[in-house]
């Protein structure tokens, strides 16, 4: 069985089993004690040991992979001029598939009306909740560039860790016989930590069982009933920006065949669904990207990480809804001026604000002050938010594939044998632990 089945399996069988624990914690079937043992013991003891052991293993994994991988294809752009244009393009592409995301969000927000007649009571203690404060923007782009590289990987900054490999791949480049020798080291220790990756991936079943399990034995149904049509759009929105914008701008931007790439990042996509971490992914992605979709380690190196760090389509599209939600709830008309800013504003936000804590509902309350809707409408949305936010990681990653398959493309660093390759249609692991070909 190849590893894809094995974590459709892990996540059918956690999500069947989390269901149960809480249609048994809502029934009169078992006495509180039960339900209570059920809960310390399995819930916040079994599944949230293991999921969270999970995560803390492929967050291990991320620094070092980002940072190796990152330095190794700098290196092989000896001509230090392609850096600017491969970054621009890929930033370009991030930031426009985000405005389109934004827009199909707020457009299908307008037709389906999913804040009209909601009950004030769904929002339960709305006037409690207290919103982050998002940090100025002088703030967010001086802590781009870090001061200490040590300490930028020591908290996982990925966009510190981003410029400064760039800056070392850059030296390493026109260092000449030294540089080559360092370029060769990591080149060297880039292998080891795929094959790091590879070794973890051999327990994401398990992993992914836990994580689901836990999930969907806490998530309450009630609440997801009272918000459905709220929950319908964002999904609906989701699921048309990931299966049709992104095939149409795959298919105009390189001609490459979108149904190739859907295929082959299936399992990453359930991976990214059940983690609800576009960081904590970036392993799978980045292997996922060059081994099955053919994108050159000096492309994808880049494009990965900098999409798991700035590129929140998903989020954009529950901002985008998200607002019109609230603005319907309080009965507060916004205007064409006002959707307008909201693109603006959250496109924007999804790179001012990359790497800042509880990043998605920071942006959401940037946008919502923007158009002078209430912060605390926020509160309403935040009961359904944990379910949405793994599916619109699984979109966040598919739209990072898509973006460095197009950059590859443009820059002739895509291995088209390797895309439309048949045999990739499953991710494995091979003898030597190293994910490849099924």
């Amino acid at each position: 069985m190849g590893l894809t089945r094995k974590i459709l399996l892990g996540m059918s069988a956690g999500a069947a089993i989390g269901i149960g624990i809480n249609l048994l914690g809502e029934s009169q079937l078992v006495g509180a004690g039960v339900n209570n043992v059920i809960n310390l013991y399995l819930t916040e003891g079994l599944f949230d040991v293991i999921g969270r052991i999970f995560i803390a293993s492929l967050k291990l994994m991320v620094v070092p992979l980002v940072l190796v991988s990152l330095i190794s294809g700098a290196c092989s752009l000896s001509e230090g001029s392609r850096i600017g244009p491969l970054a621009g393009k890929t930033i370009l592409l991030y930031m426009v598939t985000t405005a389109i995301a934004i827009t199909l969000a707020l457009c299908l927000a307008l037709i389906f009306q999913p804040g009209v007649g909601v009950n004030e009571t769904v929002a339960g203690a709305v006037s409690g909740f207290e919103p982050k404060e998002s940090p100025p923007l002088s703030e967010v782009l001086v802590n781009i560039f870090p001061t200490n590289p040590v300490a930028a990987m020591a908290e996982g900054n990925m966009l510190q860790i981003i410029v400064f490999a760039l800056l070392m791949g850059y030296a390493i480049s026109r260092c000449g016989e030294p540089g080559q020798r360092v370029a060769a080291l990591f080149s060297d220790l880039n292998t080891v930590v795929l094959r790091m990756v590879g070794v973890l991936m051999v327990f994401a079943p398990y992993g992914v069982f836990a994580l689901l399990a836990k999930t969907f034995a806490q998530l309450g149904f009630e609440v997801l009933l009272q918000l459905a049509k709220y929950f319908s759009v964002v999904l609906g929105a989701l699921l048309v920006h990931a299966l049709v914008v992104y095939s149409v701008l795959l298919k105009l931007l390189s001609g490459l065949n979108p149904i190739e790439l859907l295929k082959k990042m299936r399992s990453t996509m359930m991976f990214a669904f059940s983690t609800a971490s576009s960081g904590a992914t970036i392993p799978v992605t980045l292997a996922t990207v060059e081994k099955r979709l053919g994108v050159d380690n000096k492309i994808a190196a880049f494009t990965v990480p900098l999409g798991a760090t700035i590129n929140m389509d998903g989020t954009a599209i529950m901002q985008g809804v998200a607002t019109v939600f609230i603005a319907q709830f309080f009965g507060i008309e916004i205007g064409l001026t006002g959707f307008l800013t909201v693109i603006l504003t959250a496109t924007l936000a999804s790179i001012g604000t990359a790497g800042v804590p509880g990043v998605g509902l920071i942006m959401l309350g940037m946008v919502l002050q923007q158009v002078g809707l209430p912060l605390e409408g926020i509160a309403i949305v935040i009961g359904v938010d944990r379910l949405l936010d793994m599916v619109r990681t699984a979109v966040n990653i598919t739209g990072d594939a898509v973006v460095s398959s197009v950059v590859a493309k443009s820059e002739g660093a895509l291995d088209e044998e390797t895309y439309y390759d048949a045999n990739y249609n499953s991710v494995s692991i091979n003898d030597n632990n190293t994910i490849g070909a099924h």
